[in-house]
């Protein structure tokens, strides 16, 4: 009787100055990447600080010689910037309040409900993806206008009452939840909209809030519709503001603009520190609560 012996490959184990290598050139790449990312932000707010006379007169040096902050109180006046961040707060969260409530029931249909029709209506919302936004301006502007909403308020939020990119977000999340929940839910006696609001809306909530952040993102900074609706200058956006103040105000006051700048980004970054966990837990996939 033979017997056969196997040999088994010694496994190589990576040694540890190899790991010790390997995570020192990963730190050095993200600081590196952080760097670059965070370099304009900082030479806007260097730039802000900086006196209106030496802007130039320092050159590329990282510091300013001088710290003038009647850059900031300079914008915020002339280019009247608390009114305009007020106005971008009413848009931004009316238009964020119509897209939850229409885009929400929307992806719980597509992902949940068994209808007729479902994946053709589907696929015409992942078609509006494919249409620029800049098309649409014209239509939106002739609609609004033989509705005599040009230079209101409703015209800078009705016509994103809706996001194609809402629905997919959303659609693509509850898709993941097990529908054993659901049927759990129906025989409690919850109908329909019952079943959303108390089982689909808490496990779909980081994509909830992921979406959020990023439609505030998006029409925080709109300049294009606001510029074509937009009037009077009591019904100015932050960048719409911005944008007159440099043309007509300031011309080449850059540490003014860079001011200006700096106060219109300083709510975004906040609110992106605040939701960050949310965001990523939405972007990454998230887990159903507990």
């Amino acid at each position: 009787m033979t017997t056969t012996t196997t040999r088994t490959r010694p496994v190589r184990r990576r040694a540890p100055t190899d790991n010790l290598l390997w995570r020192i050139t990963r730190i050095g790449l993200l600081i590196t990447a952080c760097s670059i990312a965070a370099f304009p932000f900082y030479w806007m707010l260097r730039t802000s600080v900086a006196a209106p006379d030496s802007i130039m007169l320092d050159g590329l040096s990282p510091i300013p010689a001088t710290v003038d902050l009647s850059n900031y109180a300079r914008a915020w006046t002339e280019a009247n910037l608390g009114r305009a961040m007020v106005n971008g707060a009413v848009v931004t969260v009316g238009i964020l309040i119509l897209q939850l409530l229409t885009c929400v029931p929307a992806a719980y249909a597509f992902a949940k409900i068994q209808f007729r029709g479902r994946n053709a209506l589907f696929g015409a919302t992942l078609a509006c993806l494919l249409i620029p936004t800049q098309a649409t301006a014209l239509p939106m502007f002739l609609g609004m206008a033989s509705a005599g909403l040009i230079n209101t308020m409703a015209a800078l939020i009705i016509p994103f009452a809706t996001s194609a990119v809402g629905i997919f977000l959303m659609r693509q999340h509850m898709m993941t939840i097990p529908d054993a929940l659901l049927d759990a839910a129906a025989a409690d006696g919850l109908r329909t909209f019952a079943t959303l609001r108390k089982v689909v809306i808490p496990a779909a909530a980081p994509a909830i809030a992921t979406f959020s952040v990023l439609s505030i993102f998006m029409h925080w900074n709109e300049y294009l519709w606001p510029l074509l609706v937009a009037r009077d200058e009591t019904l100015y956006t932050p960048p719409l503001a911005l944008a007159t103040f440099q043309q007509v105000e300031t011309g080449m006051d850059y540490g003014a603009l860079a001011a200006g700048a700096a106060i219109i980004t300083a709510p975004i970054v906040i609110l992106f520190v605040i939701a960050q966990r949310r965001f990523v837990a939405g972007i990454a996939g998230g887990e159903l609560p507990g």
